[in-house]
């Protein structure tokens, strides 16, 4: 049986190849106004070519010059390449000589009481590492851009405190890789993260290749609701979306959907809550006719519509 030095030391070795493998990728993040400081945080290098992940807050703003700080004394000067407040996540480069990255890994693998280590750089040539666990997933994070407001899904819930300066780090699993972007204080001692999962990777490949993310708009508000249990039973399902309100103009209006109209699934792909029906308005929907499946007086509707580019400012 193993004693509790043993698994303490266990504990201290994985803490501490984690952060001597990693910290060395994390970067501080000074922004600067007309020569005055006007904010920073930290970002993680991930690939060997010089980008960077942040969160957009901390880069938020137009007009400031960046400089990233690393622990081997490199002070490198850095450009935004993208953001997209909607998910929290920014992505810079470094046109210079950099440290090796760090590899991402997929917070979909992640599972409630796992190891995590968060990294920060708040200082410039000094990492700040915690350890903790993964304390919850699944949470949802609103954002906001506008008016627009989105949930960034499965957020990572864990008890590796985030210390002041450490928004835009690495969470971290005990293998080293990166399986989230912290984000935000979730209460004492709780912090939260923007996952590194395959909507994130998309998220980073579309700021890397276009400098934005595109999403399919269809020009509704809503929100779950229980559905009738007659059509529950038909459907094999317990909630859908309330159209509460139908934009003028918009493509949902066009197509005839109305308030009090329940949103059940798109392109035959179920919707439970506003939530899904955001993950399903992705890129590749925009301009191309899809199916909206809502249910109306208690009967099934299919409703064709072709969702529109969500413009900035929009919900």
């Amino acid at each position: 049986m193993t004693t509790d030095a043993e698994a303490l030391d266990a504990y201290s070795r994985v803490v501490t190849h984690v952060a001597e493998t990693v910290a060395p990728s994390v970067a501080n993040l000074r922004l600067s106004s007309r020569g005055r400081v006007a904010g920073g945080g930290s970002g993680v290098l991930v690939t060997p070519d010089g980008f960077l992940l942040t969160s957009a807050h901390v880069v938020e703003g137009t007009g400031r010059r960046i400089r990233a700080s690393f622990t081997d004394g490199r002070e490198l000067s850095v450009r935004v390449i993208g953001t997209d407040p909607l998910s929290d996540l920014a992505v810079l480069r470094a046109d210079d000589a950099v440290p090796a990255p760090a590899p991402l890994g997929d917070a979909a693998k992640l599972r409630v009481g796992q190891l995590v280590v968060a990294i920060g750089n708040p200082h410039g040539f000094a990492s700040s590492v915690t350890a903790g666990v993964v304390s919850a997933l699944g949470r949802s994070l609103p954002t906001r851009s506008g008016t627009a407001v989105r949930m960034v899904d499965d957020v990572i819930q864990t008890d590796a405190a985030l210390n002041p300066g450490n928004s835009g780090g690495a969470l971290v699993d005990g293998r080293g890789d990166v399986v989230g972007i912290n984000t935000a204080v979730a209460g004492v001692g709780l912090g939260l993260a923007v996952p590194v999962n395959a909507t994130t990777r998309d998220i980073i490949g579309a700021l890397m290749r276009d400098g934005r993310v595109r999403r399919a708009w269809i020009g509704i508000a809503g929100g779950a609701r229980p559905l009738p249990p007659r059509v529950a039973a038909a459907l094999g399902r317990k909630r859908a979306v309330e159209v509460v309100e139908v934009v003028e103009g918009s493509p949902a209006a066009r197509a005839g959907v109305r308030p009090e109209d329940l949103v059940v699934a798109v392109e035959e792909s179920p919707v439970h809550g506003v939530n899904d029906l955001q993950r399903l308005m992705t890129a590749d929907r925009i301009d191309r006719e899809v199916v909206l499946e809502v249910v109306r007086g208690g009967e099934r509707r299919r409703l064709r519509l072709v969702p529109r580019e969500l413009p900035s400012g929009r919900r």
